[in-house]
Formats: structure tokens, sequence, C-alpha cells
């Protein structure tokens, strides 16, 4: 929502929105939103999406607010993990639902989003939808069946790069480097070289190539990371993640396993 906000893609006056947690709500007031206890007020005032930004064991009663209540017809936008298009539709009858896994660093203006519309969802929706999503990084519509690698990917991704940049700083501070010198230089190494990724279009193992000297440190240190099972334990990560979104959505493990190889 800052994101959007700060983009100018909305104003904070436009912006309602309802947690059953006090403080939840006067953070969000003391940001010019209109937060309040129920959902009937946001129903009654959104014009154009309406987000559910729940866990997926609270979406039904999310769902159940939105159908109780008088509303202007806006877009749904679940970003509730594993929760099915179907299952969104079958819980609210005739309305437009688009699923989205956004994450964290939309905090930060930098999120890698993916979406994908429900069967009622129209043209508008999508563009909508998309422009709130660039808002606060870059998004990528894509088939239902993969927003669960989505998940696995880039939703819980930023998890297994804090832990790469703390495992850098650990082994700066091995190496003797002060702690906040670590961190820092861990941190803009990462960012760094994903800009690298980004904006030069060459695929990372030829990047990582041109680093790479024959006999030099680098590969040394690559080496040390093979035998450490690095990239394995980094497929494994996303396939694991993956799973579970399947899981969290009500896919069973033997289908999971016939259909999907995880």
């Amino acid at each position: 929502i800052d994101g959007i906000v700060a983009k100018g893609i909305r104003s904070a006056d436009q912006i309602y929105c309802c947690d059953i947690y006090p403080p939840a709500r006067e953070a969000a007031s003391k940001k010019g939103y209109h937060a309040s206890k129920s959902s009937s007020d946001v129903c009654a005032n959104a014009d154009d999406a309406i987000f559910l930004a729940v866990k997926p064991n609270c979406i039904r009663g999310a769902c159940e607010g939105i159908t109780e209540s008088t509303d202007m017809g806006a877009v749904i936008v679940s970003i509730a993990a594993g929760v099915t298009l179907e299952s969104l539709e079958e819980a609210l009858p005739g309305r437009r639902v688009v699923r989205v896994m956004p994450n964290t660093p939309c905090l930060v203006g930098e999120a890698a989003c993916g979406f994908s519309l429900g069967t009622h969802a129209t043209d508008d929706d999508r563009t909508l939808v998309k422009t709130l999503l660039d808002a606060v990084g870059v998004s990528m519509e894509v088939g239902e069946t993969l927003l669960n690698a989505v998940t696995g990917l880039s939703g819980s991704g930023p998890a297994y790069v804090f832990q790469f940049i703390e495992a850098l700083s650990d082994g700066g501070v091995r190496a003797g480097l002060p702690r906040n010198v670590a961190t820092m230089l861990a941190a803009q190494t990462v960012k760094g070289a994903a800009e690298m990724v980004l904006k030069t279009g060459k695929h990372p193992g030829e990047l990582k190539d041109a680093v790479t000297s024959p006999g030099g440190t680098t590969i040394a240190g690559v080496e040390a990371l093979e035998k450490g099972g690095f990239r394995a334990a980094t497929i494994s990560a996303v396939a694991s993640a993956t799973k579970r979104s399947m899981q969290l959505g009500g896919t069973t493990d033997e289908e999971i396993a016939n259909k999907y190889g995880l």
C-alpha cells in the first residue's frame, strides 16, 4: 500500500483497510488510511480493487465478510498462499477474482510478483492489478498452475537470500572483518550481482565465469560452495516451498508426486 501511495497511483485518503489487530489499525491511520475493524467499510468504499491480505486459514472468513457486505463490484485480489482461484470463486460466487503472490521486498519497492486471473476477471482487471503491483516492483502474469512455483521461488526466496547474506557476512567475520562492514559488503554484493543479471540480460553462469579466473580466489570459493551442496540445497528449497504451497491449497501428496514430481 505504501508503495502504491508513494508512486501516486492512489492517494492515502483513497485507501480503506480493516484489521482485527488494534496496533495495525493505528499504524494505518497514522499514514492517512481509513482503518476499521470491519470489512463492511472497505467494501462500501472500494470502487476498483479489494485485496485479501490474510493467511490461507483465514481466507474463508474474509470472503464471507465480502459476501455479507454491500460493495461497488471491485475486483477481489487474493495474496493467500496456496488458495486456488477455484476455491476463491466458490467462496465469492460470480465475482471477478485475481490471485497474486507478492514478496516482502514490496516494502522497499523491489517486489517480484506473479499473478493469475480468475474465470470472470477482465482485461481491465489485468491492467489494474499489474499497474498496482508494478508500483512496488515488477509483476508477471503466469498460469495458475505455476503460481505455486512462484511462491516457492520469489515468494519465499527473500528468506533464502537473507540467509545467504547472513552467511556471507559470517564468512567475512571469520576472515577478520567487523560485523557491520561484513554485512554491508555482503548485502551490496548481492544487490550488485542481481542488478548485473537484470541489466545485462546475460545468463548468471556467464557472469559467474567472468569473475572466475583460472586458479584464482573465486574458483576456490565456488568449489567450496559446490562441495557444500549449495546449488542442490537451493533447488531443493524452492521445490520444498512449492510443494508446501500446493499442500496449503489442498492438493494431496500423492497428486503432488504423480503430477508435479515433487
